[in-house]
């Protein structure tokens, strides 16, 4: 039988009665002993058998949700039930795909009769794509512990890996809360009179005196003011570079799932106050464009949109993104271009497209510190060939703020910052953007 399995208390009481039967060829007496300890054996047998196959025995269930979310942990949670007449011992083994490397997903435990038991656990997935999870294992075995039956359930399982889902709620309420400081992000004060006219109404305490509006008070004889609202419907548009520069890997994440993590929740944060959010994405040719929306159905646009896009190890066409962005969008918009450069120069290859885009948009290069950087110029210097490493990473650390002036002196707004704190440091800008009134 395929789902019997012997356990090692089978193996110790045969070893046993053998070992009878050997010291019984010189001590006659122990040779009935041994017979009837066979016969208790091959009866307890019998009957631990027939104890694992009388009813259904165990049943159960994994639950988990049909989407993970990339880089954040995943609640799994398997349900067992004992129908057995006894107290059943549980060995619980769940197969999950093997890019997860975990080792400690194996349960040993009891679980008495007519009841059940729950086990809860967590993945964290670091790349976006399908993965496989197969069946989970339960071997049930009786107080006798001679056999075990194996019982499977919650075979083949398929689990798609998308863009932080789980991020865009978090931010989404950090946003819009009185308190959003306590998630790092800064509450911004609004400067100038970037708003739309709403209405006129009568003065209360509390309006500002400088809505008041002259013409209609002389009319009315009382006190009114203009009304305004904050300007909505701007195009926000996040661009994500594909290129190889994108492909560092941070904490087993790559720098483009981060920026496509924090591209998510702007998105849901700019449509959540009723601007339109769009995507670009390309590497060495445009690879894709969903245009600025925010209707309700354009977060799920987002989402899949973000979910097929994968780096081709190749250089960006910085240039073709130019005169794409150029063609395609006509009003002004925020750009947040979320790219990474290593080197000042490879930035100032790119600089003449740069200050095209910022041309007629509002853009903001999104790129990253090497944290690696800071971790080598915190360690003590003992060699030649350490003092040299320092000397080149710190170059390397300087040339980083030498890029953030380069490109501040060119009209163009940027962000430097750790992968941690991208999505934080994204919404800040934007927020920031917002209320000045700078688009």
């Amino acid at each position: 039988m395929r789902s019997l399995f012997l356990e090692p208390r089978f193996f110790y009481a045969g070893i046993a009665v053998v070992i009878g039967f050997l010291i019984s060829w010189t001590f006659q007496p122990l040779f009935i002993v041994s017979q009837i300890a066979l016969m208790i054996f091959i009866l307890l047998c019998i009957v631990d058998i027939l104890l694992l196959y009388t009813n259904k025995g165990i049943s159960g269930n994994r639950m988990m949700a049909d989407r993970f979310s990339n880089g954040d942990p995943n609640p799994v949670e398997i349900t067992i039930i004992n129908t057995y007449s006894f107290d059943a011992s549980l060995k619980i083994v769940d197969e999950i795909p093997p890019i997860f490397q975990r080792r400690d997903l194996e349960w040993n435990l009891r679980v008495k009769s007519k009841s059940q038991k729950t086990l809860e656990y967590s993945i964290k997935p670091f790349k976006r794509g399908v993965y496989d999870f197969g069946a989970v294992n339960v071997f049930a075995a009786s107080p006798l512990y001679f056999f075990s039956r194996r019982f499977i359930f919650s075979e083949d399982k398929n689990v798609a890996v998308y863009p932080s889902f789980l991020q865009l709620r978090k931010y989404e309420i950090a946003a819009f809360a009185q308190k959003s400081y306590q998630m790092g992000l800064k509450k911004m004060r609004r400067i100038g009179h970037t708003m739309e006219f709403e209405q006129i109404k009568e003065y209360v305490q509390g309006d500002d005196p400088r809505f008041i509006n002259w013409k209609a008070t002389a009319r009315r004889n009382e006190l009114m003011v203009n009304q305004y609202q904050d300007q909505k419907s701007q195009p926000i548009i996040s661009i994500v570079d594909k290129g190889r520069a994108m492909k560092m890997p941070f904490e087993n994440m790559t720098l483009l799932d981060y920026a496509i993590n924090a591209t998510l929740v702007i998105s849901n944060i700019a449509i959540k106050k009723q601007d339109r959010a769009g995507v670009i994405s390309f590497s060495n040719k445009m690879s894709g464009y969903l245009p600025a929306d925010k209707r309700s159905n354009q977060m799920y646009k987002i989402q899949e949109f973000l979910y097929a896009q994968k780096t081709n190890y190749k250089e960006s066409n910085v240039d073709l993104l130019q005169r794409f962005v150029h063609a395609n969008l006509k009003q002004r918009s925020l750009l947040l271009f979320f790219t990474n450069y290593e080197t000042i120069e490879s930035m100032r290859r790119q600089l003449p497209y740069l200050r095209l885009l910022a041309k007629r948009h509002l853009l903001v290069v999104v790129f990253f510190r090497n944290t690696e950087l800071r971790n080598v110029l915190n360690e003590p210097a003992q060699k030649m060939q350490h003092i040299f490493t320092k000397v080149i990473a710190e170059k390397q650390f300087y040339d980083k703020s030498r890029m953030v002036k380069e490109l501040k002196i060119n009209g163009i707004y940027s962000i430097l910052t750790t992968p941690q704190q991208l999505t934080i440091d994204t919404i800040n800008k934007y927020l920031e953007i917002k209320a000045k009134g700078l688009i």
